[in-house]
């Protein structure tokens, strides 16, 4: 046999037309298993006794084998640096992409984890914490929902609002705070001279930052130039020194409070709070240049998290500098705080589940064990569990972040924690000259706080999980199982955020509807999507608004088909603010029996036991929710049949009636449906002229507002006031007299610009009648 002739043959046909021939192997990267065995020829294939095939020269068995053996090899490597890979594979794990990778990853199942006999414990603090914080699938959720609510609201603003918070991280604990960070975009920020823009590309002004070392973590900020229209700000904002001009840290907040001044801001350290919410709101400015004293950071030595994908991200991004001062020293008006809230939000966001439980078991402790200390509660914070965890992270291998080793990555955390406590020394996880125990623990009030946390450590995981999940029994895990919640935690963070959106111009509604409908096509999470069907429908309410006002069904047929689109898409946002933006335009085109029938199918969707779209999560909601839907819903489904929102009316509405216009000159205006579905009823049998009627729609319109004020709901004076507009409409200008005079001496807290303007409309009624 001549066993070269064919290789002789290949030889001379690569030399045909002067070039190498490419094997298929060499083409498509097929790698050669190494052959140990003796056989050399073409393997004898025979039939079997039981009609099977047998090979005799088995050269294919042998690699087969060799291939399974280097297969489970492989395997076995990957299981062992799964955590590591994953990293890889998704650095940021709030993506769509991670999203969809859990909920189509058969492996990610926690339920089949295998538990030594010695570890029943461990399971039980995890199922425990599952139940509490959530599956993984819950909190990329939540995380996804925050970021899709943030790139909505930025295409609509000039400011960046960047949610931030443990709720923005995830964690849904009770008490989690909802923080919100505007960066502000009329200010230019750098960290050289040699970087100011030019004339052109400038902003309002531009400020350049001048670092303290003696004060690492803080910066000045000192004018360098600024346009006509920064001049104004010269007055209180900026303090003038022998070497220029910086910037007042208190100055800046009186500014932002003045300016909001109609809100009723109060301050809260470096953020400031609504009255009447409980978000915290921090107005802060960006720059695009990572702090020098933060650079060696990004080439510090660590092990395996973060990745270098993610370094470069949050170096490419800068930081935030936020108005407050060190609290170590009695004058520092001047001193910006720099932040790296966006930077450690992409670092949690890159958590695996393990990581993100001994978080949540952090927060847990510090609220349920540590603060119930009344000598050392608010000594620690969670901002200081959460950066202890940083640096665990960073000094372990991530393949310890496994879900049985639980226990074992707390108490990392917690070592860590308390040899800062004993230390008296807490680095910041980017600037470690930065102490942040500075002015909160010192000698005199660490050694009960070490004393606390070492109590942890000596009563072992039981004594822990009977302090942590008070009254800790076998029942507890029977009777609230994983997921019995999930869905109503998840629809009420959900309610919770919901809110107006302000719009400048018509150009912007359709450029939101476009990016809103292009995430919903984009994303594959189902809770995810139809939180974008519902904001696409929200937004339709608020795009129709914009449309110049219609005058009748036969004119303006092309505004007529737009109102309708519009409309009819608005529907799907709750169970009857859509149809009440319907009736509204049926009202004002002066079709007043078609708005009566509609009036009378949103009232028959109004059910006492319904959810307002207005955050309040007491018991009593959620267990109303939760009477009325199921897991198996859709989150349209289930808002469409148990949740209902006030209709909602922009600044000079097209659709809201005229006799109400004096009420959107200036803001917008919210109204409760059934509230609104009774004035309306009352308006069109005015128009029709059935006075019996009107006289029973003004009656159940007083019930109504009564009954709203005595439900304790945050409603302002604009509902008296429609109660006396309409009885100055009914020609009773006695009634409408006693009914404004009952408004401004009402129990309820009334504005003093809301007096003002029920006394106004008070005068122009009764001049009107007169």
């Amino acid at each position: 046999m001549d066993k070269n002739s064919r290789t002789q043959e290949n030889d001379d046909d690569e030399n045909v037309y002067g070039m190498r021939k490419i094997t298929y192997l060499e083409k498509y990267g097929v790698k050669h298993f190494p052959y140990c065995g003796r056989r050399k020829y073409t393997p004898l294939i025979h039939k079997s006794v039981d009609e099977g095939i047998f090979i005799s020269n088995d050269v294919f068995g042998l690699t087969i084998r060799q291939f399974e053996r280097m297969y489970k090899d492989c395997l076995h490597r990957r299981k062992t640096h799964e955590q590591w890979i994953l990293n890889l594979r998704y650095p940021d794990k709030s993506s769509n992409d991670y999203l969809e990778y859990l909920q189509n990853c058969t492996d990610c199942n926690t339920d089949n984890l295998t538990w030594p006999d010695n570890e029943l414990k461990e399971k039980d603090l995890f199922e425990l914490l599952v139940t509490t914080i959530g599956t993984e699938i819950d909190i990329r959720t939540r995380q996804r929902l925050f970021i899709i609510q943030d790139m909505i609201h930025n295409a609509m603003k000039d400011l960046t609002l960047i949610s931030s918070g443990s709720l923005a991280e995830g964690l849904d604990l009770p008490g989690s705070d909802l923080d919100k960070m505007y960066v502000l975009t009329n200010v230019d920020v750098i960290d050289n001279i040699r970087n100011i823009k030019q004339p052109k590309q400038r902003t309002t002004c531009t400020l350049v930052m001048v670092t303290d070392h003696n004060h690492p973590g803080f910066t000045k900020l000192r004018l360098v130039e600024t346009l006509n229209e920064g001049i104004r700000f010269m007055g209180d904002v900026f303090e003038r020194t022998t070497d220029g001009c910086y910037l007042s840290a208190n100055g800046f907040i009186n500014e932002i409070k003045k300016v909001n001044s109609h809100n009723q801001l109060s301050t809260h350290g470096p953020c400031l709070t609504f009255l009447d919410q409980m978000t915290d709101v921090a107005f802060c400015y960006r720059s695009k240049f990572f702090p020098l004293n933060a650079i060696p950071w990004v080439w510090r030595h660590r092990r395996q998290w973060p990745t270098d994908f993610l370094i470069d991200q949050i170096k490419q991004y800068g930081c935030l500098i936020v108005p407050v001062g060190p609290k170590n020293i009695s004058d520092s008006d001047s001193f910006w705080r720099l932040s790296f809230s966006v930077a450690e939000k992409k670092l949690v966001h890159s958590f695996n589940f393990t990581q993100l439980l001994c978080y949540g078991l952090l927060k847990l402790t510090l609220k349920r064990i540590v603060n119930t200390n009344n000598d050392i509660k608010d000594l620690l914070c969670s901002y200081f569990l959460k950066t202890a965890l940083f640096w665990v992270s960073e000094e372990v291998d991530i393949d310890t972040f496994q879900i049985p080793k639980l226990f074992t990555c707390f108490f990392l955390c917690l070592n860590k924690l308390m040899s800062w406590v004993n230390n008296c020394y807490c680095p910041n996880y980017f600037i470690p000259e930065h102490n942040m125990f500075l002015g909160k623990i010192t000698p005199d009030n660490n050694k009960i706080l070490s004393h606390v946390l070492s109590s942890i450590q000596v009563g072992g995981i039981d004594g822990f999980m009977r302090n942590l999940f008070s009254p800790y029994n076998a029942n507890y895990l029977s009777t609230r199982t994983k997921g019995e919640t999930s869905f109503i935690k998840l629809d009420f963070l959900f309610y919770r955020i919901h809110s107006i959106f302000e719009m400048k111009d018509t150009v912007q509604w359709y450029n939101v509807l476009t990016l809103t409908e292009s995430l919903r096509k984009s994303e594959s999470s189902p809770f995810i999507i139809d939180v974008c069907k519902i904001h696409y429908a929200l937004f339709c309410q608020y795009a129709v608004q914009t449309i110049p006002p219609p005058i009748t069904i036969n004119k303006m047929h092309n505004t007529h088909k737009s109102y309708h689109r519009y409309l009819l898409d608005g529907i799907k946002a709750d169970a009857v603010s859509g149809w009440l933006s319907y009736t509204s335009f049926y009202y004002v085109i002066g079709q007043y029996n078609v708005t009566l029938k509609l009036t009378d199918y949103v009232l028959s969707r109004c059910l006492t036991d319904m959810v307002r779209l207005e955050f309040d999560d007491s018991e009593e909601r959620i267990n109303s929710h939760r009477r009325n839907v199921h897991s198996t819903m859709s989150l349209i489904e289930r808002i469409k049949i148990a949740a209902v929102a006030s209709v909602e009316y922009l600044k000079y509405s097209s659709l809201i009636p005229g006799e109400l216009q004096l009420e959107v000159e200036h803001s917008e205006l919210a109204i409760s449906p059934i509230v609104m579905s009774h004035c309306l009823r009352f308006l069109c049998y005015h128009h029709l002229g059935n006075i019996c009627y009107r006289q029973k729609a003004l009656h159940k319109l007083y019930l109504a507002v009564e009954k709203e004020f005595n439900k304790g709901q945050k409603l302002i004076s604009y509902l008296l006031t429609i109660l006396g507009v309409c009885m100055e409409l009914s020609g009773n200008k006695n009634t409408a007299y006693e009914c404004f005079q009952t408004a401004l001496k009402s129990r309820f807290r009334i504005c003093p610009s809301a007096k003002i303007r029920i006394s106004k409309l008070f005068d122009v009624c009764y001049d009107v009648s007169s």
